[in-house]
């Protein structure tokens, strides 16, 4: 070892063991932490164009990509009795142009590997570098130029139409619905529903009007992000968009909405939940780009936000096992924000569920934060910011948001500066603000059985029973005298033919076609000697799922895959191959019920509930005056609430059969259409062979 390094590790250890002797560390706390630093937030580009659209450019060269995203800043519309429309116009914005039809819109942006979606708050997508130029050429037409097509307007009906229906069976949405009527009312654009009537009602030119009045460049930002100069970005702009002319759109102003003076408690019912989904929401006074917007994030993750930390999480999951997750929001809006707080929990458990969260919302604003608690929450919230500034998208969402809410040019910058600067003290009057635990609408989604348990949480004491647009719930009423299971169950098969007519059914075939998710499927099926059943889903060639049964065994196969068929399932299967099990329930070892009239689609039915001796059970809903069966809503072994409508009646060799048939479950909804019925046509039994 030569000297120079051994004089030099000795000079080391001396100053070592001089900072051992003069500094003491207090390991029983924590470090205090240190000064927010000053965040360095990407680059950004801005210019505007004569007829008001703003460009912002964030440059990033390391993947050959660019973003291109057109946003309008357009004051909320009331879209009254035809609420459904201007969805409906930013969604056929890509449908065609004034030069392209929406097939080759959709060939030419297959052809350069591109994306492009549209809405009714812009237009956005993003492409190689390579195919720019001709990227925005397309996203200018479609912008500049939408014809909305008559034809695809109805297809577009068709699809909103589906997934409304689809929405009557989602816990979720039913939610979100009456959260949104009670918290903003039905006549204002937060709080406004789309229904069957109000999509049939708007027309095309609803469509060319809202276009026509809204879509303007003085409202308008252009975003583009990735590899691209800001002078290439604005020679595109300028080149594609100067045409586009200015407009007058006038300011829209609306009440702003109320928290409830008390509690009230509204219930949806849903029939056969096995879980109630709560929403403790109210309206809030909360603007955007402000410190008590900041302030009240810090707030929310303490309470509810995303996290194990949080104390709605901690006490209705890990605690009480009351739910998988529980979580709160607080939304600042530049129109009126809202405070949102719930859970899905078990029905027996749905109002200490309540209790519980309400006593969460008490504690945030009669108890002082723990230090230690703000302090973690800071770190999870400077963690995520930072981890956000490694997307230059954040850097141009950061850029949209100081422009379109008129911020301070610093105000990401100093971010974590104004975080870091929230006091428990903050949090308290924050939470005196905008938690109101005395003040809000408590909606219930759930099996109406266990409304009343929750009427002691109302102002007035009782609970109000609606439906998720708000309307009032209208229970079912008493059948008349004389009228029983047996002779609704009679009056059904006169309606659909006859016992004669029915009996002389041997064997029929249905050809059709199931529509999924956009994806349309061939379906064939097949019944014979009302024992034996055969139903195959197809595309093209090839073969996607099929159903056999020969009386006594069957299977299902999904793409080759066989899985025996269980006595449940075959039992299920060989109720649908007899034309007459619905008068036969008995021999199917079901009960039931008849539980009165409802109404449906504006026609009176009668409702009738078949049990299961496993304790499932399926209602299902007959014409008063038609006798016809309308809709079947069941519910399974694990609590899943499905439902199948039956539509549009067609005879065959003096026999009726739904053409149309709609089936719900999950929020998810397909779609059979039976194109041909062949009645007692020749089977061989190799068809049902199993082997």
């Amino acid at each position: 070892m030569n000297k120079f390094f051994s004089i030099s590790i000795m000079v080391c250890a001396l100053a070592f063991s001089s900072c051992k002797s003069s500094v003491k560390v207090d390991r029983t706390h924590a470090p205090a932490a240190g000064p927010a630093p000053k965040i360095q937030v990407g680059q950004y580009q801005l210019s505007k164009l004569e007829n008001g659209l703003t460009l912002i450019v964030v440059e990033n060269h390391k993947l050959p990509r660019v973003s291109y995203s057109l946003r309008l800043n357009n004051d909320p519309i009331l879209e009254g009795d035809k609420s459904g429309y201007i969805s409906m116009a930013g969604d056929l914005l890509s449908a065609g142009t004034t030069t392209r039809s929406k097939s080759q819109i959709d060939e030419e942006i297959d052809f350069i590997g591109a994306s492009l979606n549209t809405s009714a708050s812009g237009v956005s997508g993003n492409c190689l570098k390579k195919h720019a130029n001709e990227f925005i050429s397309i996203l200018a037409d479609v912008t500049l130029h939408p014809t909305f097509p008559a034809d695809e307007l109805e297809k577009g009906r068709k699809q909103l139409l589906s997934s409304l229906e689809s929405e009557k069976t989602s816990p979720d949405a039913l939610s979100n619905k009456i959260g949104s009527v009670m918290n903003y009312g039905v006549n204002h654009p937060y709080g406004e529903q789309m229904t069957e009537a109000s999509i049939n009602k708007f027309q095309r030119e609803d469509l060319v009007n809202f276009y026509n009045q809204y879509f303007k460049p003085e409202v308008a930002y252009m975003v583009v992000v990735g590899d691209i100069t800001f002078e290439e970005a604005k020679k595109q702009t300028e080149q594609h968009f100067a045409s586009w002319k200015r407009g007058d759109i006038k300011d829209k102003k609306y009440d702003v909405p109320a928290a409830p003076s008390g509690n009230r408690v509204v219930f949806v019912p849903l029939s056969g939940a096995v879980q109630s989904t709560i929403d403790i929401t109210y309206p809030i006074d909360l603007k955007p780009g402000t410190q008590d917007a900041i302030v009240a994030n810090v707030l929310n993750n303490v309470l509810g936000g995303n996290g194990f930390q949080a104390r709605l999480m901690q006490n209705l999951r890990e605690d009480k096992a009351y739910t998988y997750g529980a979580y709160s929001s607080i939304s600042p809006d530049e129109v009126v924000g809202s405070f949102s707080a719930g859970a899905s929990v078990r029905n027996e458990v749905t109002d200490s569920s309540v209790t519980q969260i309400l006593f969460e919302m008490e504690r945030m604003v009669n108890e002082l934060i723990p230090d230690s608690t703000l302090q973690l929450v800071k770190n999870i919230l400077t963690g995520n910011f930072a981890r956000s500034l490694e997307s230059p998208q954040t850097v141009a969402t950061f850029a949209y948001n100081i422009q379109k809410y008129n911020l301070p040019a610093d105000y990401y910058e100093t971010y974590l500066q104004k975080l870091n600067a929230v006091t428990s003290a903050d949090l308290q009057a924050m939470a005196k603000r905008v938690i109101k635990p005395g003040n809000a609408f408590i909606t219930v989604v759930g099996n109406k059985d266990i409304a009343d348990k929750l009427a002691r949480f109302a102002a007035s004491g009782k609970v109000e029973i609606r439906n998720a647009d708000g309307s009032e719930f209208i229970d079912l009423k008493p059948a008349p005298a004389g009228v029983t299971v047996k002779s609704v169950l009679e009056n059904y098969i006169k309606s659909i033919g006859g016992k004669e007519a029915i009996a002389k059914v041997k064997s029929f075939e249905q050809i059709g076609t199931m529509n999924m998710s956009g994806m349309e499927l061939a379906v064939n099926m097949k019944m014979k000697d009302l024992t034996k059943f055969k139903m195959n889903v197809s595309m093209g060639a090839m073969d996607l799922m099929s159903q056999v049964m020969n009386g006594d065994k069957g299977y299902m196969a999904q793409m080759g895959q066989k899985e025996p068929m269980d006595e449940a399932m075959i039992a299920d299967v060989r109720q649908t191959a007899d034309l007459l099990s619905t008068l036969n329930f008995e021999s199917y070892g079901m009960s039931a019920d008849l539980l009165g009239i409802n109404v449906l689609n504006g026609e009176e039915v009668y409702v009738i509930e078949f049990k299961r001796k496993d304790g499932t059970s399926v209602k299902e809903s007959f014409g008063v005056s038609s006798g016809l069966k309308l809709l079947g809503e069941s519910v399974d072994s694990d609590g899943m609430i499905s439902t199948s409508q039956y539509k549009e009646y067609i005879a065959s060799s003096g026999v009726k059969f739904p053409s149309k048939l709609v089936q719900s479950a999950q929020g998810q909804e397909v779609v059979f259409l039976i194109k041909e019925i062949k009645i007692n046509p020749k089977l061989d039994d190799k068809e049902f062979s199993i082997d």
